[in-house]
C-alpha cells in the first residue's frame, strides 16, 4: 500500500466494552494478530472510557495473520474489515473477515 489512506477501514465494529469504539472504531489504526486460527484485534481495551480520535474511522496498520488470503507483506487488502466476537469466550476482539489460506 502506498498511503494511509489506501488502507483498508473498520466498517463495523460491534465490541461495545472496547474503549475505542463508539458509533464506529475512533482508534487511529487497529493491529490485527492472534493464533491457532484466530485473528485477534490486539487493539481491543476493554475500558469503560471511550477514547480514540473523534474524526477517524479505524484503519488496519498491521496485519500479523500471514495465512490470511487478505494478506499482503503483512499489511491487510481486503477493502475493509469487520471487528466481532470471536468463536469462543476468550475471543471478545476479532477480525470476522479473516480466512485462511
Amino acid at each position: 500500500m502506498s498511503a494511509l489512506l489506501d488502507l483498508p477501514h473498520v466498517s463495523e465494529c460491534s465490541v461495545a466494552s472496547c474503549g475505542y469504539n463508539h458509533d464506529g472504531c475512533h482508534a487511529g489504526a487497529v493491529t490485527v494478530a492472534g493464533h491457532a486460527g484466530a485473528a485477534e484485534c490486539v487493539t481491543f481495551i476493554p475500558l469503560s472510557a471511550k477514547g480514540g480520535l473523534d474524526k477517524v474511522v479505524g484503519q488496519v496498520g498491521a496485519c500479523q495473520r500471514s495465512e490470511c488470503v487478505h494478506n499482503v507483506a503483512l499489511e491487510c487488502s481486503a477493502s475493509s474489515i469487520r471487528i466481532g466476537a470471536g468463536a469462543s469466550t476468550d475471543d471478545l476482539a476479532d477480525c470476522l473477515t479473516y480466512a485462511a489460506r
